[in-house]
């Protein structure tokens, strides 16, 4: 019997499953592989969704699925927290005591935010990484009569890097929309000297900021948030007044990977090979997802491109031979849609050796966007697209 297990019912861990059920259905079926995904909720949450939240186009109630639903027959569910990794014995176990042992480990338990980082986040900034805070942002926004908007990124790596530009375009239509813009002043605050870490986005969104006249602060790494002059300052020593402040959180990787010695402190990102998705150099340990240290986004459209490389890698070694065909390895393919605001949008499409060239924004791209909101449930976990 190999044991394959899978760490997260993110879309990583859930397509990874699904794509093993059935390039080992034989094998399950004839008792000689059983594959089991431990997930801490047991509910599969479309995260690409809150940004629609705080916009005022989604409901929470849309964007979540029990984990079951979405997996295999073949496939074993566990919901439970998992506390360790015994690399030794080959053990995961979890915060209850279970013990769950393996072969083959795959990790795609995801990013955490940690608001708490940064004193004074909790109670002065929102932000858009669930779905409680959406619904706070959206409050906010309702309340909004004009003022002083700050957005900026208090922490990099992030998830869905593109999201605080989109956000910062969709909040500048709908002002213009709710006739606030000219009350309204938007500052976009970067950690880095570019509006976007990927030089050629951010050669298509610094004309946007400008033309939407949204200040670019580059070099603003957020230090300090000052509750009672409503101030926030970076490390640089910039400070920026605000009335309605928003702020991506700061991301760590999960506790128990540090715990277990697989990732590094602080970070908690796990060293994994660009090519095989091999973690450290382990033979049976894979990691794919918002989990890595890969110089890509952390977003599900890259954790879709590195799910079958995963599989034919975790395949291979069931199947006791050298991984093979086009997905053998990974080539850093990532791509997502990029909201611009009024309606329309653009795409990023890259991997390892090739930047992406946005096409310019148009409808249609915007709709693309919204189309795949809409249909992820019936493809992308399952492993139809």
């Amino acid at each position: 019997m190999q044991r394959i297990v899978i760490l997260g019912g993110g879309v990583g861990g859930t397509l990874t499953a699904n794509l093993l059920a059935r390039r080992l259905r034989r094998r399950i079926d004839a008792g000689q592989v059983e594959v089991t995904v431990i997930d801490s909720t047991g509910t599969h949450v479309y995260q690409p969704g809150f940004m629609y939240i705080a916009m005022g186009g989604e409901r929470a109630a849309n964007l979540q699925r029990p984990e079951r639903s979405l997996l295999d027959k073949r496939i074993n569910l566990l919901v439970g927290e998992v506390s360790a990794v015994d690399e030794g014995r080959r053990v995961v176990r979890l915060a209850d005591g279970m013990e769950v042992g393996y072969d083959q480990l795959v990790i795609a338990s995801g990013s955490r935010i940690v608001p708490e980082a940064i004193p004074n986040f909790v109670q002065e900034a929102h932000h858009f990484y669930t779905a409680e805070a959406s619904a706070r942002l959206r409050a906010a926004l309702d309340a909004f009569s004009g003022g002083r908007i700050v957005i900026g990124i208090a922490g990099m790596p992030y998830k869905c890097p593109p999201a605080p530009l989109e956000v910062s375009f969709l909040i500048e239509a709908e002002l213009r929309e709710r006739s606030l813009r000219d009350k309204t002043t938007i500052d976009y605050c970067s950690p880095i000297g570019r509006a976007f870490t990927i030089e050629s986005v951010s050669e298509m969104a610094t004309p946007i900021l400008e033309q939407k006249g949204i200040e670019l602060h580059t070099f603003f790494n957020v230090e300090t948030i000052d509750a009672e002059r409503k101030v926030i300052g970076s490390l640089e020593g910039e400070e920026l007044p605000y009335d309605l402040l928003i702020l991506v959180p700061p991301h760590k990787g999960q506790q128990f990977l540090m715990d277990s010695g697989l990732a590094p402190a602080p970070g908690g990102w796990l060293p994994t090979d660009r090519e095989t998705l091999r973690v450290g150099g382990r033979d049976n340990v894979f990691a794919l997802g918002d989990a890595t240290d890969l110089p890509l986004s952390k977003a599900g459209s890259t954790a879709h491109f590195e799910a079958p490389v995963v599989v034919e890698q975790v395949t291979a070694a069931v199947e006791g031979r050298a991984p093979s065909g086009k997905h053998a390895v990974y080539h850093g393919k990532v791509m997502c849609f990029f909201e611009i605001g009024d309606g329309k949008g653009t795409l990023l499409q890259f991997d390892y050796n090739h930047p992406p060239k946005p096409p310019t924004p148009n409808r249609l791209w915007h709709l693309g966007k919204i189309v795949f909101n809409k249909t992820y449930w019936h493809t992308v976990p399952k492993g139809r697209i």
